[in-house]
């Protein structure tokens, strides 16, 4: 039982570090954040704080 559980616990660490290096669609959600205040923009206007793009 132990050694299930333990190459289940491997098996999950190797996905997530394969999931670590390359992340999809994520220089798309680093453009969509604001660059002044940090929130998500949504859609193609300016943000809500209106000082970032």
């Amino acid at each position: 039982m132990v050694k299930i559980v333990s190459l289940f616990l491997i098996g999950m660490l190797i996905l997530a570090m394969f999931g670590r290096l390359r992340f999809p669609g994520s220089k798309r959600l680093k453009s969509a954040k604001c660059k002044h205040c940090g929130r998500f923009r949504i859609g193609k206007g300016p943000c809500a704080c209106g000082q970032g793009d």
